[in-house]
C-alpha cells in the first residue's frame, strides 16, 4: 500500500513539474485519475471512451512524465530541496538564539515561496 501511495505522489509531483507538456486529453485523464481520484471505469464513462483507451492514456502519460524526469531531473532536485529544508527547519527548532532563529526561519519561508512560484 505504501508503494502505491508513494508512486501516486511521485506521479503527481512529476505532473506538477511537466504536466503542461502533455496533451490536453492526457492532462484531463491524468487529472481525473490522480487528482480527482476517479477510477478508470468512471473516466471512461465520463469521457465516453473505452477503459482500455483510458488505461493506455494513463500509461503513456506516466511514461512521458518519467522520460522528462530522466532527462531533466527536476523532481529529484525538488525532493532533495525539500529534504534539506526539512533538516534546516528541524535544526532551527533547536536553536537557542531566538533572533537568529526568527531570521533564518523567515529566509526558509522565502525560499519555499520562491520555489513554489
Amino acid at each position: 500500500m505504501a508503494d502505491i501511495l508513494a508512486k501516486h505522489q511521485y506521479y503527481i509531483l512529476l505532473y506538477d513539474l511537466y504536466g503542461g507538456l502533455l496533451t490536453a486529453k492526457q492532462q484531463n485523464i491524468f487529472d481525473l485519475y490522480y487528482q480527482d481520484d476517479y477510477s478508470i471505469g468512471e473516466i471512461a464513462e465520463e469521457l465516453e471512451i473505452s477503459k482500455q483507451a483510458v488505461f493506455d492514456a494513463l500509461k503513456r502519460s506516466e511514461k512521458i512524465l518519467a522520460e522528462y524526469e530522466n532527462k531533466l531531473a527536476l523532481a529529484a532536485k525538488e525532493i532533495s530541496r525539500r529534504e534539506i529544508a526539512r533538516k534546516i527547519n528541524e535544526r532551527l527548532q533547536k536553536c537557542a538564539d531566538e533572533e537568529l532563529k526568527e531570521e533564518l526561519l523567515d529566509l526558509l519561508v522565502q525560499l519555499n515561496m520562491t520555489e513554489e512560484e
